[in-house]
């Protein structure tokens, strides 16, 4: 390896670092605020600084070109949640990231969002531990809806985390999010399995393409 190319992978690394210090912050100061709605604002702006801005942006080169702001329809509070996390039988979720090798889930059990579905809740098997929760809804891969793959409600290992006490869980789908392999095929990300898939569409949250 080249000077350059060590000097690279250290710029590399130490900006990622950065993006992700920056997004616990930003999901701090969205926890810290009251009204789901200023928080929803505060985090929409946080994002979209960092996607237009910030060296670990997963933004293409000539998608951050042309880019502005993130695809979000208008915040509904009938989209947001309490739910407890019910008891569920064990499964394990092995996802082949190909950068990361295979990335280990334990379900940790469900939550059933009153009108909507169930969505399993995974604890995460790595040294860092943490909470998952990917949902993938009736909208995914067509046009003017979500990302094929699904979004991301829940990834406290990265930082995405709303709250939650005594057990229970806040899903808010106007927070839910794409993961960076929507923007760039460099990324593989773990998608939404069965236990994770909703029967309808889900009109709040980041969308996807046209």
């Amino acid at each position: 390896m080249t000077q350059t190319e060590n000097a690279d992978r250290v710029r590399t690394a130490l900006a990622t670092v950065d993006w992700r210090r920056e997004t616990f912050d930003l999901f701090r100061r969205v926890r810290a605020t009251p009204e789901p709605e200023a928080a929803h604002t505060l985090w929409r702006q946080g994002r979209d600084a960092m996607f237009a801005g910030h060296p670990a942006s997963p933004l293409l080169p000539e998608d951050a070109a042309d880019f502005t702001s993130l695809p979000f329809p208008a915040y509904d509070p009938a989209w947001r949640f309490h739910v407890p996390i019910e008891a569920a039988e064990p499964k394990v979720l092995d996802v082949e990231t190909g950068t990361d090798g295979i990335v280990h889930f334990d379900r940790l059990g469900i939550v059933q969002v009153p009108g909507i579905g169930s969505l399993d809740v995974w604890a995460h098997g790595g040294y860092a531990g943490g909470l998952f929760v990917p949902v993938k809804d009736a909208s995914a891969g067509k046009p003017g809806g979500t990302y094929g793959g699904g979004r991301y409600l829940i990834d406290t290992i990265k930082g995405s985390d709303l709250g939650g006490d005594d057990g229970a869980l806040v899903l808010d789908f106007n927070f839910a999010y794409n993961p960076s392999c929507a923007y760039d095929p460099a990324w593989a990300c773990p998608l939404a399995p069965p236990g994770n898939t909703l029967p309808v569409a889900v009109p709040v949250g980041e969308r996807y393409g046209s």
